[in-house]
Order: C-alpha cells, then structure tokens, then sequence
C-alpha cells in the first residue's frame, strides 16, 4: 500500500465564476419579485376597461371615487375639503406632484370634473384618470 504525500494533493480553491453567476440570478429573481409584491393601497372599484391603459407604479396622490359618491385617499375615506386641503398642501411642497383618480364608471361623469375642477382651483395642474386595461 502507497501513502500519498500531502504534496500530491492540490491546494483547496473556491470557484468565483459560479458563485458571480448565482448571485447575479439571485439578484434578478428578487427584482423581478419584489415587481409583483407591490400593493398599492386602493379600494376596489369597478372602472372603465381601455385598450391603451398603463401601469403607473409610482403615485403619490391617489383618490378614487365610489359609485356612491364617497371619496377615498389612498384605503382611507376623506370628506372633499380635507382631501382638496390636503392635495393643496402636498403640490407646495412637491413641483412632480400630480393627482390619480379612480373613478367607477357607473359614476355620473359630472361628478368627475366637478373634482378635477375644484382640484384646479386649488393650484393643481397635472391630473391623471385611472383606467383597467384590456378595453375595446
């Protein structure tokens, strides 16, 4: 029987390549997971369908408007002058600011731009109007 020598045996080395592909893997799949995570804190409502809606992940003002009437910021439920207050507040202290609403579409349409109408009053100029997509 040979007893090997210790110097017969290679020194012990740790792979970098495969280890620099698995974590580039790993950090694509958290990114693409973390897309499909976010949770934008909305009511559920019944909007329009339009075939050329965008997703907007990025909203900083988010009202929608119930078919009952009812105005809602963000999941919580705000009376008119609080939530024209508020939005008022916020465009002085951000230029980028803008106004998303989420209007059900049985809701008179009246009732829509009598809202962006009271929010253009109060100094608010970039307004936008959510929609579902997959329309006709």
């Amino acid at each position: 029987m040979r007893i090997r020598d210790r110097h017969d045996f290679d020194k012990p080395e740790v792979m970098i390549i495969p280890m620099i592909d698995i974590m580039f893997f790993l950090l694509v799949f958290f990114m693409l997971s973390t897309l499909y995570m976010v949770n934008l804190k909305t009511v559920p409502v019944n909007m329009p369908k339009a075939q050329s809606a965008e997703t907007q992940m990025s909203v900083n003002y988010l009202v929608t408007m119930k078919s009952d009437g009812s105005l809602w910021l963000e999941d919580k439920l705000i009376g008119e002058k609080e939530l024209i207050a508020k939005a008022k507040a916020e465009n002085a202290k951000n230029p980028r600011f803008a106004v998303v609403v989420r209007a059900d579409q049985n809701l008179d349409y009246g009732m829509v731009i009598g809202l962006l109408d009271k929010f253009k009053a109060a100094g608010i100029t970039k307004f936008g109007l959510a929609a579902e997509s997959g329309g006709n």
